[in-house]
């Protein structure tokens, strides 16, 4: 019978000596002094179980996956430490599982099971950085940028005749409600703070910072739609390449939340994309009568 858990546990040793190159690698880049040292403990704890089961099996020479361990480096570098740690986290879920179905025949995997349950409550205790405290700005900028210009750029699209004019008015109008975006968001963000100080509470959230993230979302979603009106030379196939953007746009974002908030990304999904092809189907019409 044991012999029948010998390849699960394989890949178990593989991902335990995976896991800890990551926790040890994350634990470099964190600046908090608290949470390095939980990612350094559990980074030990991952490299011990590997051992153990290696142990138990009398399995040795398997590595880490160098691959793996680039990747959630790179997302917690890219998308922020809760993002990567929240990705680790349904990993340690389901290799909890796995040891559970095989403590029968294995009754030392037990405490690695309960190590695996103890690191998800110690992860969700200490994510906390500025991706994740600004998602709100990125949200504003994200969600007016793809409302406000697939709609223009589906209304220019029928009332045009050029890919080019239609591309370099979205992009006039883009980076001009950008900055308008980012202006307003620094506003609002400074009277909350100036509220807060009248009623004695601690504000961390910078203006400047939120218009920044405002801003940069905005700034970067405009380039990302604009771009097909620059690349093709047929009006219809430059607004289909603008719409299909739009949505893979829609469909990261939630990914990202879905992982990093734990939200439902089908209704995510399905809130912003609708309401993004309404408005633009309502301009298209617009630029159709104009036209």
């Amino acid at each position: 019978m044991k012999e029948k858990y010998k390849n699960l546990l394989k890949t178990q040793i593989v991902n335990e000596l995976t896991e800890s190159e990551v926790y040890a690698r994350l634990a470099e880049l964190e600046k908090n002094e608290a949470n390095k040292k939980i990612l350094k403990r559990i980074s030990e704890d991952e490299k011990y179980h590997a051992a153990m089961i290696s142990k138990l099996v009398q399995i040795d020479g398997l590595r880490v996956n160098k691959f793996n361990v680039r990747k959630l480096v790179a997302f917690a570098r890219l998308f922020g430490l809760t993002f990567s740690l929240k990705l680790m986290e349904r990993g340690e879920d389901f290799a909890s599982k796995k040891y559970r179905c095989v403590v029968s025949e294995y009754p030392e995997l037990a405490k690695i099971a309960e190590d695996e349950e103890r690191h998800e409550k110690e992860l969700l205790g200490m994510l906390d950085d500025a991706h994740l405290n600004n998602m709100g700005s990125i949200v504003l900028g994200l969600n007016d940028a793809l409302v406000e210009l697939t709609g223009a750029l589906a209304g220019f699209s029928h009332a045009m005749c050029e890919p080019n004019q239609v591309a370099k008015l979205g992009l006039i109008t883009g980076m001009a409600a950008a900055m308008s975006m980012a202006a307003s968001s620094f506003l609002s963000a400074r009277a909350d703070a100036k509220a807060n100080d009248t009623a004695g509470e601690e504000e961390n959230k910078s203006p400047m910072i939120s218009a920044f993230y405002t801003g940069i979302a905005y700034v970067i979603t405009v380039f990302l739609l604009v771009a097909p009106y620059f690349i093709f030379s047929n009006l219809y196939c430059a607004l289909i390449s603008m719409l299909l953007i739009a949505f893979a746009i829609i469909a990261f974002f939630n990914f990202y939340l879905s992982v990093a908030r734990e939200t439902s990304f089908r209704r995510g999904f399905l809130e912003m994309a609708g309401i993004s092809t309404i408005v633009a189907l309502i301009s298209y019409a617009i630029g159709t009568l104009l036209r």
